[in-house]
């Protein structure tokens, strides 16, 4: 069975399929950009933690990462919080 492009967009117009399929295919480029900004923090976030860890200190910054959420909120507002939580997340204790 072949599905058309209307159905694959939930379109009703051959139009607004044509819209919606190149405004996912900008999506699919962005999402892979945020992966990769997102690879490239959790490898800077693991140096400034080996720093920290070998000059005797701790592997997090409370104060930081409060900074961190309060960017993340401010910019987009409660959803923010919970991405930045994710992001911290994913960059804490790789070492």
């Amino acid at each position: 069975m072949t599905t058309t492009t209307a159905e694959k967009t939930g379109a009703h117009t051959a139009e607004a399929a044509d819209l919606i399929t190149g405004a996912r295919e900008r999506i699919d480029a962005l999402d892979d950009r945020i992966i990769g900004l997102i690879q490239e923090r959790m490898a800077v976030s693991a140096v400034i933690q080996e720093a920290r860890i070998t000059s005797g200190g701790r592997r997090v910054n409370l104060s930081r990462e409060m900074e961190i959420l309060g960017h993340y909120r401010d910019a987009l507002g409660k959803p923010g919080t919970a991405l930045a939580m994710t992001l911290l997340e994913l960059c804490r204790g790789r070492i």
